[in-house]
This record gives structure tokens, sequence and C-alpha cells, in this order.
């Protein structure tokens, strides 16, 4: 049987992020149990979805620009020597070793990095721009020195990798050299916007959401989390036998099984674009706490979307790189990857 689910990535453009409300009743917000094996679970029929919101082409376009100093004059600020020479302040700053609040003083000599300065336009995301070039967001992050929270705004100069090629890279290309994790989704996703642009308020329906339009952060967290699934579990967190490291808990489940929120919060993502995982959906909690879910075969969430603990959010699947139907499950405090199950309920 065909698996559709959502061939999307509303952080990456030109793709489109697809969503459908749940049939279900609205579920009773008491706490899922942890996992066990479930074989009387039905599956729920998959439905396709209508596509609501569209992401920012992002046009390969950088300029190059010749390393040179520049001697700072009455009046300039860092912004402005990055319009006048082609660089980016962030890149300027970095160079010089400037740390916030950026001073700079008259006759101060500033080293102006070459290279290749992409321009961002609104509702541009970091990693549609990297994917434009076929190159790391991670990587664009360092070259930058971007940190949190890694907002972008109209007008922003990035500074490329020096290996990025100078040729716009084919489809084949920039699928071969560019590849994202996670943590790359919840540092590039937002969109550019411009500066003191107000942000989208979460709502609690599926709606168009502008390409330009940053979503608002949750509140703080205070709450506790609740098992997405019933099942078995399949995979602990930490390295495994093999070595690798798991940075969450896989549950085995029947293909079709619904996945529930597993505490309140605001969808930050929802589509297919990490390989690995599939049909994915991250969750931001606030306080720096982000759950994951991936491999779902149906996801039923949009950017910006809020939702409530025990809320179905999709439906579990084989999809990315998953031998079997599971959930691969994950919480992130701060970006780092945390055990998920000491923040869990325990066996009644």
């Amino acid at each position: 049987m065909q698996r559709p689910f959502l061939h999307s990535a509303l952080l990456l453009a030109p793709l489109i992020l697809v969503a459908c409300i749940p049939n279900e009743a609205p579920p009773t917000r008491a706490d899922t149990p942890p996992p066990r094996l479930d074989a009387d679970a039905s599956a729920v029929e998959l439905v396709e979805a209508e596509p609501v919101w569209t992401a920012q082409q992002v046009v390969a376009n950088a300029q190059s620009v010749t390393a040179s100093t520049y001697i700072v004059q009455p009046g300039d600020t860092l912004r402005g020597i990055g319009n006048r020479t082609g660089a980016g302040s962030e890149a300027i700053a970095r160079a010089n070793g400037l740390t916030p609040p950026f001073a700079i003083r008259i006759g101060q000599r500033l080293t102006i990095p070459g290279g290749r300065y992409h321009l961002v336009a609104e509702g541009e995301t970091g990693i549609a721009i990297a994917s434009a070039y076929g190159v790391a967001w991670s990587r664009i992050v360092t070259a930058n020195g971007l940190t949190e929270p890694f907002m972008l705004r109209r007008g922003q100069r990035l500074l490329l990798p020096d290996d990025t090629p100078v040729a716009a890279p084919s489809i084949e290309q920039r699928a071969a050299a560019f590849r994202i994790d996670i943590d790359d989704v919840l540092t590039g996703g937002q969109p550019a916007a411009v500066e003191n642009a107000p942000v989208a308020v979460a709502s609690s329906q599926p709606r168009p959401l502008p390409s330009n339009v940053p979503i608002a952060q949750p509140a703080s967290f205070t709450g506790r989390f609740a098992w997405p699934v019933k099942g078995k579990l399949l995979s602990r967190f930490g390295p495994g036998e093999s070595g690798a490291k798991n940075n969450g808990i896989d549950i085995g489940v029947p293909a079709g099984t619904p996945i529930r929120a597993a505490a309140d919060g605001v969808v930050a993502y929802a589509g297919d674009r990490v390989a690995v995982f599939g049909g994915l959906v991250l969750i931001n909690h606030g306080s720096g706490w982000v759950s994951a879910y991936g491999h779902a075969s149906r996801v039923d969430m949009v950017r910006g979307q809020k939702v409530t603990r025990g809320q179905i959010i999709g439906l579990t699947g084989d999809s990315g790189y998953a031998s079997q139907p599971k959930l691969h499950f994950e919480l992130r405090k701060d970006r780092v990857p945390v055990n998920p199950v000491p923040h869990l309920p325990t066996a009644p």
C-alpha cells in the first residue's frame, strides 16, 4: 500500500507544507501510558491533505567582495560599513573579534573579509539559503558567527563558505551536498523578516502563514511531558551496540497509530525534509524545550499551530530511514538532546 506523507518543508523553499485536521474527537489531557506492545491498535486510514503554506523561493545570486581594510569614519556603524563594502556586518564583527554591542571607534582599522555574500530577502530561511547553494547551514552559521536566536533579517549579508560552488549547482548536486538534521531546523528555520516586524501569534487551527512571518515563541514551560504513543521500546537514548548514538528513543507501533503531542506548545516544523526521519514534527514548548516526532506516515500539523498535550499530530509509519513502523521521539533542552524517559510518567 502506498504510504502518503507530507512532501513538505515549510522551512525550505520552494517546497509546500500540507496539513489536515484529524477526524477524531478532541483527546483528553490524561497522560498516555508508557510504551507497551499494543497488538490490537487499529490503523487509521491515510488521507491526502491540501497545501496551505509555501516558503519563499531562494535565488543563488551571491556577490563577490574583495578582502580589504576599512578605516572607521565619524557616524559609521557596523551595519553601514557592511552596506558600503558589500560584506556582512556579522562577518566583519567575527573577522575583527568584535562582541556585542559591537562598538567601533573613529580611526579604527577593520578587516573586511573577502568572499561571496548572499543578500537575504524577506521570507527566506537559513536552511533554504543553504540548500540553494548546496552547503550545510551549520557551516554558514559558523562562517558568520551567528548565535541564538538565529533570526535572519531582510537585507542581511551572509558570507558563504570558501568552497561553495560559484555556479548554481544542479538539483542533483544540491541533493548530494545538502543535508539537514533537527538542529539545522531549530537554528535555520525561521524566515527572514523586516526588523521589528510583528511575529505571528500561534493558533489552534491550521491556517496559512505568510512565508515572511516568524512564529511567536511559546510561554515558559512549567508542565509535564506525556508518552506520545503506546508501544514496544525498540532502542534507548545514548550509544547503542554499534556505537552509534541515539538522540532519542524509538518505539515500535503498528503503522497508522495516532501520535500525540507530549506537552503543550507551538509547532516549529512539520514536513519530511530531514531525510533520516521522514515525516517529522518539532514542537517548541518554551523555556528551551523542544520535542521531536519522526518516521510519521502522515503529519496533521502546520508551522505556527498551537497544540495541547495529548492532541493527535500525525500517524506513525516507516518513512525516512526506518526498517519497520515506529516513532522516533526526542526531547531537547536548549538544543541539546536529553534522555526522554526520566521526563515521562512511570508505569501506573
